[in-house]
């Protein structure tokens, strides 16, 4: 892949910003329904093919050559023109580990002491969680500027020692650097602030250096919040290095480009997972803070993406404040979900239908019903997609009662790859499976094949309540059968009814009988029991409601699952199964989810 074009090239034309028509969902809009909409998945939707692989793997070796060291030289600078806020709270006790000489990410713990910052013994995502600096947001949690200066200082001196000449991966990817500007630049007074004056150009000549290399590397990151934060890094040092306004119009050319590619229309992300979002968000809120410390109006551009792209992330909220398990994100906690959007500014109603994003909320009294309408992510966009094509999740008040079991993005701490690979598939979803496959094939190398190309979803409110029928093909090709899926939530919220179908189409026809499932995840405080009769579940919560799940067409079992909070921390919970064969003429699921209690 070749590098885009650096400084010293033509600047690109600014491109058309295909935003700027969306109207934010304000507190006093309507928030209309589309009662009709299909949703197509790209027919050219695959990973990258092996010459592009191949392609980009010479590329990155090319960072090590003479040549783009070379282009790494440039103006030594002397200052920062200012020190941007960052708005989002860190992890004290992340911050209080690194303070007692240890690392700390999502329960797991690495010594400082004894880390080796050229060959780290870490999963990738810790990995990326050191080398993008975001521990610093961290360390600053957990005390003042005087208490963890010295930490942040030594701990970048061996960074720096092991990768300020060594331009590779994970250290130089990207996405990671453009993460370490904003980080470098936001806590600089803990970083530039001893007496050290090496030190302290040292630390300015990484921060150019890093800039210019993403001047040249920002366009190659994975289209979505990867190639945003590269490009955001460009933008943040073109307003924080003397001298920076020609990187500065040149960044944000890229940035507004990244954009289109890393947003629907409706505000939503092109991974489609709720923790990618979160750092979209995070990542123009922080940018927007450098344009402040210059006192330089954040461009309207800016806060038009933030204006849709924040109802979109709150329309995937529950009654708890938290985040719903779509696409590899864990349940995100209501703390983290907040901090986001205070630091965006931003005050909207939840989006309820996100068209292009496709998740659909529904809302009556306490009850909040989460549906995924749409096709999986592309398959370029994302190492965690998963299959979860007409999958709920409902919640009564702050009970999560139906969920997914979430967190295949959040590998490589307390979750094992090969845990991590079957939380994408479709079994770990509250929906249909038949013949137990996935709707949407993943592949061995870890990317989503064929399944699930079209969704259609018929939408409208009707006398007593909101009603959703929504379908998906990805059984007609392999199996013949159409699985479409009606819900229906009571205006009171003490009632969801559902019917699950599997319904003959295409050329394939099935003469024999082919086992179906429907599973619903519970939330972990939620303590399921049979009744007498063998035909439905009592669910008790923790807060002491109860509810039933009845079904009528399928056998019904309770058995073991398991739910990943936003740490990536797994915990076990039950799962209702609705199972049964499907004759060649298809057949229907009835089931009856209401409040007795």
């Amino acid at each position: 892949m070749p590098p885009a074009r650096g400084l010293d090239g033509q600047e690109p034309a600014p491109p058309r910003m295909g935003m700027r028509d969306i109207e934010p969902v304000s507190e006093e809009a309507p928030d209309t329904i589309e009662t009709g909409k299909r949703l197509i998945r790209l027919s050219d939707d695959r990973g990258a093919s092996l010459t592009d692989r191949i392609a980009a793997r010479f590329y990155r070796l090319t960072w090590r050559t003479p040549l783009h060291a070379l282009r790494l030289k440039g103006r030594f600078p002397l200052k920062l023109l200012g020190v941007p806020e960052d708005p989002i709270p860190g992890d004290p006790a992340a911050g209080k580990a690194l303070r007692a000489g240890h690392f700390l990410f999502r329960g797991l713990k690495q010594p400082t002491a004894r880390l080796d910052f050229g060959n780290m013994p870490v999963p990738p995502a810790f990995a990326d969680y050191i080398h993008s600096f975001a521990w610093l947001r961290d360390l600053a949690a957990a005390g003042t500027r005087q208490d963890v200066a010295p930490i942040a200082e030594a701990l970048q001196r061996r960074w720096l020692d092991a990768h300020d000449e060594l331009i590779s991966e994970p250290a130089w990817r990207p996405d990671n650097a453009g993460w370490r500007i904003l980080f470098w630049l936001a806590y600089a007074p803990a970083l530039l602030g001893s007496d050290d004056i090496v030190h302290r150009s040292r630390t300015l000549n990484a921060v150019a250096r890093t800039a210019r290399h993403l001047d040249r590397t920002a366009d190659s990151a994975r289209a979505g919040v990867p190639q945003l934060v590269a490009w955001a890094g460009v933008v943040a040092a073109g307003l924080a290095l003397p001298g920076g306004e020609p990187r500065r119009a040149f960044g944000e050319a890229g940035l507004r480009n990244a954009l289109l590619t890393c947003f629907y229309a409706d505000g939503g992300t092109i991974s489609r997972a709720p923790a990618m979002q979160a750092d979209a968000i995070a990542i123009l809120s922080m940018l927007s803070r450098v344009y402040a410390l210059r006192r330089i109006e954040t461009p309207a551009w800016i806060n038009e993406t933030l204006a849709v792209a924040v109802p979109a992330l709150t329309g995937l909220m529950h009654g708890d404040g938290g985040l719903g398990s779509w696409q590899g994100s864990g349940a995100t906690s209501p703390e983290k979900v907040q901090a986001v959007i205070a630091a965006s500014g931003v005050r909207s109603r939840p989006l309820r239908q996100a068209r292009d994003w496709g998740y659909q909320r529904l809302t009556a009294g306490r009850a909040l019903l989460q549906v995924d309408a749409a096709p999986p992510p592309i398959a370029r966009a994302t190492d965690a997609g998963c299959a979860s094509t007409l999958a709920i999740e409902f919640s009564d008040g702050p009970h999560r009662i139906i969920v997914n079991c979430g967190g295949a993005a959040l590998a490589g701490a307390l979750i094992p790859g090969e845990l991590a690979r079957g939380l994408r598939t479709t079994a770990a979803h509250s929906t249909l499976t038949l013949d137990d496959q996935n709707s949407t094939a993943i592949l061995p190398d870890g990317t989503l094949g064929k399944g699930v190309t079209e969704v259609e979803v018929e939408r409208r409110e009707i006398e007593g309540g909101s009603r959703i029928e929504v379908s998906h093909d990805g059984y007609v090709k392999r199996h013949g059968f159409l699985h479409r899926r009606l819900l229906i939530l009571a205006s009171s919220g003490h009632e969801l009814r559902g019917e699950d179908m599997l319904l003959p189409k295409g050329r394939k026809r099935r003469t024999d009988g082919l086992p179906f499932a429907i599973r619903f995840h519970l939330g972990p405080d939620v303590e399921p029991s049979m009744t007498a009769d063998g035909q439905a579940v009592l669910l008790r919560l923790s807060g002491g409601a109860l509810w039933q799940l009845r079904c009528a067409g399928a056998s019904v079992r309770i058995d073991d699952s398991l739910w990943v909070d936003g740490e990536g921390r797994p915990t076990p919970a039950y799962q209702i199964e609705l199972s049964g064969t499907v004759p060649a003429g298809g057949a229907s699921v009835g089931w009856l989810l209401r409040m007795i209690g």
